[in-house]
């Protein structure tokens, strides 16, 4: 296998490596790891070239800096990217050799699944390294990362709503939700069950069919943008909210659980001065790094509960400096994230 570490300003480190033999093309950017080991899920996708996939690496890694530091935990920002079809190209070779190279890391990089590797994947990986993040096998199906994602989701649109309408009751609240995966489904239920009005889409519109139990109202996808609703939720592929959509949303608030929903910070901006509360992607939707506490063994289900549910507390703390000092929530949020690095710079020997 042979790796080139890229210099990249900002960012402590980036290791480019491919192994001929297996097919492995793969980056590891780590981002800061002031506050404890980068951690940070490894995506697999068929990129156009590796400029792209360096560039998703880069952004990734960033958000999981501040997705940490904003949870309160002690890790740092990191992010892996293998370069090919999840449907084509992966392998049991591919998977170890990439798990080789994680652990020629030493420890700074701790990772798990995300969009087009699994749970099983990272236990091959794991034949190779021992940072790797797995849920425990025999509880798999009932505890996954999705609930306490969703569930980080549902008190994040609580503060939300109680911001802009003074009381945190989703009853009759009307919510449209783009995106019905694990966590969009997870999501939809749980909002209905504190009485919510839904709205859904997804590009795949078989899976609308589970949720018409709920008494939701299917959309097609190209609609969700402007629907009259208090609140908007991405679920889906980041970079939604942009110049083209912004304009045509009909909502108060936007809070979901999608990674990157901006497609440029200065769109946070934007929706500041249209009136819009945005809830930060990487503070709503940090339940399911708060998993990764309970799969690593280092906490119990009712610590992670306890953990996601603050996301309520973090928010509202988020909008009051908003409101009391005039800038966006991105702005509030990456404040307070920046200065508790700045902190734990400050007790490094």
């Amino acid at each position: 296998m042979s790796t080139k570490k890229l210099n990249i300003p900002g960012y402590e480190e980036v290791i480019y490596a491919r192994d001929d033999d297996s097919g492995l093309r793969a980056i590891i950017a780590i981002h800061d790891t002031t506050l404890g080991p980068a951690v940070g899920g490894t995506r697999m996708l068929p990129y156009g070239d590796d400029l792209e996939a360096l560039a998703d690496a880069l952004r990734l890694s960033r958000a999981m800096t501040y997705k940490a530091a904003a949870a309160g935990l002690d890790f740092g920002g990191g992010k892996a990217v293998i370069i090919g079809d999840p449907e084509k190209n992966k392998s049991e070779k591919l998977l170890r050799a990439f798990g080789r190279l994680v652990e020629s890391m030493g420890g700074r990089f701790l990772t798990g699944e995300d969009v087009g590797t699994s749970s099983e994947d990272m236990r091959i990986v794991n034949k190779e390294t021992e940072y790797t993040i797995i849920p425990p096998k025999s509880m798999e199906e009932e505890w996954q990362s999705s609930f306490l994602t969703a569930l980080g989701v549902v008190r994040g649109i609580q503060a939300s709503v109680k911001e802009v309408y003074g009381s945190d009751s989703l009853a009759g609240i009307r919510i449209a939700i783009q995106g019905i995966g694990k966590v969009g489904e997870r999501l939809a239920r749980m909002l209905h069950a504190e009485g919510a009005r839904l709205i859904i889409t997804d590009l795949d519109q078989g899976r609308l069919s589970g949720l018409m139990e709920l008494g939701a109202t299917a959309v097609m996808p190209h609609e969700i943008y402007r629907i009259d609703a208090e609140v908007f939720s991405p679920c889906a592929l980041g970079g939604i909210l942009n110049d083209e959509v912004i304009p045509f949303l009909r909502c108060r608030i936007v809070a979901g659980a999608a990674n990157n929903q901006l497609a440029e910070d200065r769109h946070a901006v934007q929706l500041w001065k249209r009136g819009i509360l945005y809830a930060p992607d990487y503070v709503i939707n940090a339940g399911g790094l708060i998993s990764a506490l309970y799969e690593m063994g280092r906490c119990d289900r009712e610590t992670v509960i306890r953990m996601a549910e603050k996301i309520y507390d973090r928010l509202r703390s988020i909008y009051d400096i908003s409101r009391s000092e005039g800038i966006s929530t991105l702005a509030a949020a990456d404040r307070m994230v920046e200065e508790r690095i700045r902190q734990g710079r400050s007790t490094l020997p």
